[in-house]
């Protein structure tokens, strides 16, 4: 029986449609909901079949170059943390298997320039974007992604990456970008451009705005740019200075307390119900907008006022009611546009099938076993279940860098 029918079958049994009563069951759903968004993606890039087999919306046939490359970077970004897992004999280890298999297969397609699949790394300006997504992916889960690579496999990679320099980012997160993608590089060869890095680093300390929030440029943007890019690609970066030994590194400590403190206040926009307010640009992405409340979960590092059990409870309840939408995927199970089901009204200009793939960084807490506490805790309802419930929760403060929390 293939890992995703077995696994299918064991939630069917375990988990009731509207269960969310143990931290084992959030799991499985979580796992479930992982599978059904990055199955077509992956299966048909292994096969070499994803420009051939990924549709399009109406109006997204100016986006075809760079959508499949967001398809992939997108959905790697979220899920490699689940795969740094490795395999192991459970059916959740059988399923996990199966998708590094999967995801070795894509990579190496699409950085193969025989491969039909052969993805577009250098068309200004869009796969900056995604191959720093992928560069991400690749730092979250090396073991599986990158070190079973042949050597030529690897130089494909490199060069994919290298690509990508003569694209020049504009002063706003894209800087980012490129210093994730030299990070990577970095990382894997021991070189890389170090300009990108320390720029990107030095605006963003600039662009610092306080009470854990980063400018998206110098001004604020009411959007979820903080979770989808910036304060995950900061971490990320530092992380790879860190490793270097690189000056630069001294600002990992501010940067992850930041980082706390953001989703701090992401686990207090989740309302009692399992909603949040839908504001700002790439609405589309839907539960990835809760990215750094996930990777500060992983990370173990969640903030005090926030206990692991409250932030599995409360993400669940999102990616429960985003998913369960009807509309939310189309009838060969692609993901189709919109916050909460079809809604192309909400599309930005940029937005293709293979931006929406982005959800995925929503689910990077699926990269904590299954022992950990995060899982094993009993529920507990996250801040607005217990306000509106009429508890006396303790009052909201602001974050200095200066007063850890």
């Amino acid at each position: 029986m293939r890992p995703s029918i077995l696994f299918a079958v064991v939630l069917a049994f375990v988990v009731p449609v509207r269960a969310q009563q143990t931290g084992a069951q959030d799991r499985i759903y979580t796992v479930k909901a992982l599978d059904r968004i990055a199955r077509p993606v992956l299966s048909a890039l292994a096969a070499g079949e994803l420009k051939k087999n990924m549709p399009l919306g109406p109006g997204e046939e100016g986006r075809r170059k760079f959508t499949h490359l967001e398809a992939f970077g997108r959905t790697m970004v979220g899920i490699a943390p689940w795969l740094a897992l490795g395999p192991d004999s459970s059916p959740e280890g059988r399923l996990r298997s199966e998708y590094i298999t999967l995801s070795r297969k894509a990579l190496v397609n699409a950085t193969d320039p025989a491969s039909p699949d052969r993805l577009d790394f250098s068309t200004p300006n869009q796969p900056l974007v995604d191959t720093a997504f992928l560069s991400l992916a690749l730092l979250r889960a090396p073991d599986q992604l990158w070190k079973p690579l042949t050597p030529q496999q690897q130089t494909n990679v490199i060069a994919a990456l290298k690509e990508t320099r003569k694209i020049k980012p504009g002063e706003s997160n894209w800087l980012l970008f490129s210093a994730l993608v030299e990070a990577a590089i970095w990382h894997f060869t021991g070189e890389c451009e170090m300009r990108p890095i320390t720029y990107a680093l030095e605006k963003h300390q600039q662009w610092y705005l306080g009470d854990g929030t980063y400018g998206d440029g110098p001004q604020l943007h009411w959007d979820y740019y903080n979770s989808y890019v910036i304060q995950p690609a900061l971490i990320a970066v530092l992380e790879v200075c860190k490793e270097k030994g690189d000056p630069n590194a001294r600002l990992l400590p501010d940067t992850v307390g930041r980082a706390r403190r953001y989703a701090e206040v992401q686990e207090r926009m989740i309302s009692p119900e399992g909603t949040f307010p839908v504001i700002g640009r790439s609405s589309a992405y839907r539960f990835g907008a809760f990215q750094v409340l996930s990777l500060m979960a992983l990370r173990h590092e969640l903030p005090k006022e926030v206990s692991p059990a409250a932030a599995r409870c409360a993400l669940t309840a999102v990616i429960r009611k985003t998913l369960e939408t009807p509309g939310t995927f189309d009838d060969k199970g692609w993901l189709r546009v919109g916050a909460v089901g079809y809604q192309p009204a909400i599309r930005d200009g940029y937005v293709s099938t293979g931006s929406l793939y982005m959800c995925t960084a929503g689910l990077l807490h699926l990269g904590l076993p299954a022992n950990d506490p995060f899982w094993t805790a009993p529920a507990e309802p996250w801040t607005q279940k217990r306000i509106w419930a009429g508890q006396d929760v303790p009052g909201d403060h602001a974050y200095s860098d200066s007063k850890e929390k």
